[in-house]
């Protein structure tokens, strides 16, 4: 009974020393005593770091790179379906892969055309609440048009 897991406390017992033999060989091996000065600046292609590397980038770049990985992750699950459809047809169920894969496109299309009615596709959003600062003259030219 005990020899069926025996593969499985081999696995454990192999993982936890690959955890382990490593950070104790690294705490042996490694120099201890230059932990202080240029060791602690950042290296950048040899070059000396200027400014802080705290960039406030648009929330934007991240949005449209999300919606796009989501879409795109949704059509790449299309594929596999389009291989196997023939085979569902041949089996008698076409009509109900078919009504499936329409049905993950109706909610692909509610997902695309309410990211669209956000319009977080826009690059540049002209819906501006409250417009004050440098944004003002473009809430002023958009109600003027």
């Amino acid at each position: 009974m005990y020899e069926d897991f025996s593969p499985i406390i081999i696995f454990i017992l192999l993982a936890i020393a690959l955890v382990i033999l490593p950070l104790i060989l690294q705490s042996l091996m490694s120099p201890k005593d230059n932990k202080g000065g240029d060791k602690l600046l950042s290296y950048e292609c040899g070059e000396l770091p200027e400014g802080s590397a705290w960039v406030k980038f648009n929330i934007r770049f991240y949005i449209i790179a999300l919606i796009f990985i989501i879409f795109d992750v949704e059509v790449i699950f299309m594929f596999p379906w389009a291989v196997v459809f023939q085979e569902f047809v041949s089996r008698g169920y076409g009509l109900l892969a078919f009504v499936e894969m329409m049905l993950f496109l109706v909610i692909l299309l509610v997902g695309f055309a309410y990211v669209w009615v956000k319009s977080d596709l826009d690059w540049v959003k002209m819906k501006l609440k409250y417009a004050y600062g440098r944004y003002g003259h473009l809430k002023k030219n958009e109600e003027s048009v």
